[in-house]
């Protein structure tokens, strides 16, 4: 029986505190996937330029430009806005510190010392959430693919259809409808309704069903390998 093994990940962990970012790398250790260090906000804001997280692990007392202040410049950067941040601090933290991590939009607030167990359950689920995003995103590509291919197609059938008529009418001298074109042309508009659906049902689904999503690109390479073969 062959077993499928997830996507390694990468993992952005940001303390001042050398000791800190080695007791975080013990208690991820675990997960098996890439763990990269900043000892900074800025240094954390150069890694996320050079390379993708799934999720950051950012402390919130770091001298200079401290944890909310990061996560708010992540936020304001599109190639980096959508990644999760979870912000770690101290016990002896400000009753508005989780309010303050939220309103810069981090997606968790944990207190040290951690439940090892808790931290790489909720790191798990940014992981997966990662990796579902992911697939979406190389579907979707291969979706605009398709449809693009089916334009080529038609347009392609369109000029042979029309140089067939020009031959038709030079040999007997009546008009000769463009029926096949129409067809494919008709063909067409129902596969650009089909992908509508499915980039409909990409953003507004609540969960991920990979099976269903990948029937119905099966589904447009069908179509698409039909006006390959002619219209019907």
């Amino acid at each position: 029986m062959s077993t499928h093994t997830p996507e390694k990940c990468s993992i952005l962990i940001v303390d001042d505190i050398e000791a800190n970012l080695v007791a975080l790398e013990a208690l991820l250790g675990p997960l098996h996937q890439e763990l990269v260090r900043a000892h900074s906000g800025e240094e954390a804001l150069k890694a996320m330029l050079r390379q993708e997280f799934a999720v950051v692990l950012l402390d919130v007392l770091m001298p200079g430009m401290d944890g909310f202040e990061t996560a708010a410049n992540i936020k304001r950067l599109d190639q980096t806005k959508d990644v999760p941040i979870i912000l770690l601090t101290g016990t002896e933290v400000e009753t508005d510190y989780a309010y303050r991590g939220y309103s810069v939009g981090a997606a968790d607030f944990l207190t040290k010392p951690f439940d090892p167990w808790l931290l790489r359950t909720k790191i798990c689920v940014f992981l997966d959430l990662f990796r579902k995003n992911r697939q979406l995103a190389a579907q979707a590509e291969q979706l605009r693919h398709l449809f693009a291919e089916a334009r080529a197609v038609t347009a392609l059938s369109g000029r042979t259809e029309a140089a067939e008529g020009t031959a038709q009418r030079r040999e007997k001298g009546t008009p000769s409808p463009p029926a096949a074109t129409e067809r494919t042309e008709a063909r067409l508009v129902e596969i650009g309704e089909q992908l509508t659906q499915i980039e409909l049902l990409l953003r507004e689904a609540s969960g991920f069903d990979a099976v269903t999503l990948a029937d119905r690109v099966a589904e447009l390479e069908r179509a698409v390998g039909g006006l390959r073969l002619g219209p019907e």
